[in-house]
Order: C-alpha cells, then sequence, then structure tokens
C-alpha cells in the first residue's frame, strides 16, 4: 500500500493528535468500517432473513479465516467472543466448576504473571479463587534484560505453587505480551515448562498478540489460546477469539457466561448466539484479513516493519531523554516501554494517569504511563543519576510517522526544561478550614 492510501483509510483519525497507542483500541480501516456498516444494514433491513440466511454463514468464514491465520486445525477449534476478557472469563468458570464439582481439590494451585492484565487477574479471583483455588503470582523483574530472566522467575513460583510436591497446579496463565509494562514472554518455552511439571491445564492470554508476533496455537501448545482481533488485525471493536485444542476432553465442558438458545451446541456455536446484539465485528474478520493482505508479506510483514519502526523511535527518544528501553528489542513487538526522565517523581499510579492526562490535553499525545514500584522494579537511573520510576508505552501502527514521535520527546524534554515534577499535579491537602467545614 502507498503511503497515501494508508492516510485514506485512517482519514477518521483525529490529525491534531500524536496518537502512539494503538496497544489499548487498536485501529480499523476505512474499508473495513465500510463492509461493517454492509452488515449492519442488512441486518436492519431485514433481520428476521439476515438470522436465518447470513448471520451463521458469515460467522463460519469468520472462524475459518482465524483459524487459517493462527495455524489451528480447522475452525471448530475457535469460538469468536468479544474480547479477550470474555475468553478468560469462559476458562475461570470452567476451572471454577471443576474445583465445585469435586475434579480438583480445595487449595489447588492457580498460577499467574505478576503483570497479568488487571482484569483477567479479577476473573482469576472472581472465579477461581472463590472456588477454592491457591493463586499464585510469578515476580517478574522490570526492566528486563532477558527472556532467561522470565523462565527462572518462572520456574521459581511454580516450585513454591507446587509446594514440595504437596499441592497440584490446575491452571497456569501465561502472558503471550503483557500489557503493562509491554514485554514479549518466552511463551512456548513457559507452556513446555509446564507440561514438564505436570500442569493441568494452560492458558495463554495473547490480547495484544496477533499482528504483533507470528501466532502458531499448534506450536504453542496451550491448551486454551486467546487474542483479540481489534487491537492489532484492524478489525473494529469487538471481537477476539478463542482456541481450544482439538480432541481436548475440557472442549464440550466450555460454555460462554451468556447463556441462550445456542447452549449446549459447544462453544463455538454458543458464542456466535447470544441474543439479538451487532455481530458485525465478527463478521469482517475476513475483510481485514483481506486488508492485511494488501501490505507487502502480509500480517508477518506489518508486524516485522511495526516492530523495527517502535524499536527505532524508542531508541530516539531514550537518547532524547538520557533513559533506555525497558526490555531488549527481541522483547519487544509492535510496542515498547521507554523510561521517562526521573527528575519527573513518577510515585504511583496516580501520578501516570495525571501525566498521561496532562500530555493528552495540553500537548495532544496520547500515550500510556507505567509506574513501576520501588518495591518491583529493578533499580535504574538516567542520565542524571535519578531513579527511573515512570515508563511510557509507545507504540507503532502502519498509520504512525515520525513527526508523532517528535511530538512526545519534544514535549518531554519541554517538561524538563519547566522543571516539571508530579507533584504539581498532585491534590492539595486540605487546608485547616476546609477540614473545619468537613466536620
Amino acid at each position: 500500500m502507498t503511503d497515501a492510501e494508508i492516510r485514506a483509510e485512517f482519514a477518521h483519525h483525529d490529525r491534531s493528535v500524536a496518537r502512539v497507542n494503538n496497544g489499548s483500541f487498536g485501529c480499523c480501516p476505512a474499508s473495513v468500517l465500510a463492509s461493517r456498516a454492509r452488515w449492519q444494514r442488512l441486518f436492519l433491513s431485514q433481520p428476521d432473513a439476515f438470522y436465518y440466511d447470513s448471520l451463521q454463514p458469515g460467522l463460519a468464514r469468520s472462524r475459518a479465516a482465524v483459524a487459517a491465520l493462527v495455524g489451528a486445525g480447522d475452525a471448530s477449534e475457535i469460538s469468536l467472543v468479544d474480547n479477550a476478557t470474555t475468553a478468560a472469563a469462559i476458562v475461570m468458570q470452567h476451572v471454577a466448576w471443576s474445583f465445585a464439582e469435586g475434579a480438583f481439590e480445595r487449595g489447588d494451585a492457580v498460577l499467574m504473571l505478576l503483570y497479568t492484565y488487571s482484569s483477567v487477574k479479577k476473573s482469576i479471583h472472581a472465579y477461581v479463587a472463590r472456588a477454592g483455588a491457591h493463586v499464585v503470582e510469578v515476580p517478574l523483574p522490570f526492566p528486563v534484560a532477558s527472556p532467561a530472566a522470565i523462565v527462572a522467575s518462572f520456574r521459581a513460583a511454580l516450585a513454591l505453587a507446587k509446594s514440595g510436591g504437596r499441592r497440584r497446579v490446575r491452571l497456569a496463565v501465561i502472558d503471550h505480551i503483557t500489557s503493562m509494562p509491554s514485554v514479549v514472554v518466552p511463551v512456548k518455552e513457559l507452556v513446555a515448562i509446564c507440561r514438564e511439571e505436570g500442569v493441568d491445564k494452560v492458558f495463554v492470554d495473547a490480547a495484544h498478540a496477533i499482528g504483533q508476533v507470528r501466532v502458531d496455537v499448534r506450536d504453542v501448545g496451550a491448551d486454551f489460546y486467546a487474542s483479540n482481533l481489534h487491537k492489532w488485525l484492524f478489525c473494529p471493536s469487538a471481537v477476539a477469539f478463542l482456541h481450544i485444542r482439538k480432541g481436548d476432553p475440557a472442549a464440550a465442558q466450555m460454555h460462554h457466561p451468556v447463556v441462550s438458545s445456542a447452549y449446549g451446541n459447544g462453544l463455538p456455536m454458543e458464542s456466535a448466539w447470544i441474543g439479538v446484539r451487532d455481530y458485525s465485528a465478527q463478521l469482517v474478520v475476513p475483510d481485514a484479513v483481506d486488508f492485511v493482505a494488501r501490505f507487502e508479506g502480509g500480517v508477518d510483514g506489518v508486524s516485522r516493519r511495526n516492530h523495527d519502526k517502535v524499536v527505532e523511535m524508542g531508541v530516539m527518544l531514550a537518547e532524547a531523554w538520557g533513559t533506555f528501553l525497558g526490555s531488549p528489542p527481541e522483547m519487544c513487538g509492535s510496542m515498547a516501554m521507554v523510561g521517562l526522565p526521573g527528575c519527573f517523581g513518577i510515585d504511583s499510579d496516580d501520578d501516570a494517569t495525571r501525566l498521561r492526562t496532562m500530555l493528552r490535553k495540553d500537548y495532544k499525545v496520547e500515550v500510556p504511563i507505567f509506574h513501576n514500584s520501588r518495591t518491583q522494579q529493578v533499580a535504574t537511573t538516567d542520565a542524571n543519576g535519578d531513579q527511573v520510576t515512570g515508563y511510557v508505552r509507545i507504540s507503532h501502527q502502519v498509520y504512525n510517522v515520525r513527526e508523532e514521535y517528535e511530538v512526545l520527546r519534544d514535549a518531554v524534554n519541554k517538561l524538563v526544561l519547566d522543571g516539571f515534577s508530579c507533584t504539581q499535579l498532585r491534590p492539595s491537602p486540605p487546608s485547616q478550614n476546609q477540614k473545619m467545614l468537613a466536620h
């Protein structure tokens, strides 16, 4: 695709904003949005004909497109759901039932990474811990120097979870790419360790994976693998897939948490009808795949170029700020963590949120900011000797241009020159008069 064609496909983006945060919500090109609108109009023009004649064949084509893209055995292994959070709820519901029905014993362990996405963590606690599981977190170093550091931490946490062989580990939840901080995890190696150590089931939360890294679900070897299609594969919000290995006895026991008339027909069909709703995001998956195919090298070519560009932009920012990348280039996908100057004094998640809001409102830059807790971080300092406690997570997608990262670079440099500190954004403590009025 030419630069002009790319600009036309994303002309609906707000050009006044330096949008270097594809990771949170993804993007959808105009051609795919047009296809979605056609599906929506088809439903509105004659809902009964749409339901009886068009919906299920269209969703079957989408499942087949995903299966071909991720190396699944066939489309029967693929269920389309709203997002990876929904996929996680399906898996956790199944594990909770295993505890409730006596297949697992109270106190058996579930393993998850420290940086597991917050919604998935809450799903683990809402379903599985409540059912009697003992939850163990894998502490992960950050900044991270190599995949070996993650493997070592995982092995140690798994040994702790097994409690010297006195406890069974029923489920391991492993991110393919952690969200915040963003790090590509050696997922295939961790799954292999789980198999060696007798972990019953492995769920890979790959919310950010497809479109960032090559995905081959059979090669990864997990029992359950889920990835969003609206983050890095150009689908509209919201659509994701959940893969369950063919022949796995658990497949017949997995159910969508929204029970409809399709209950009992298998998860792919249950997910294909959860009541009247807008299914257009799921129906345009083949169009998104066709869009990616317009680029040289297809999805692999796009992800490779995005990786090279995000590393290039990350290095540019780090050099300008006297900091560093949070992980080596081989552990970056199309996102990279870049240290912010330590003088900002980012001491909490609230500090990070306030700084992000200021960058959005005052400098027209959209970028997530990660607070690296002093209790969790590997001690690191910037060129001035200040401890780095905050990082931006930059993304690169096909619509991004260098000038957007330069806007971010210059905004941070101006704040440094102005003597900015996050203390300036914190709410003032109440005055004595305010305290008296409160009483």
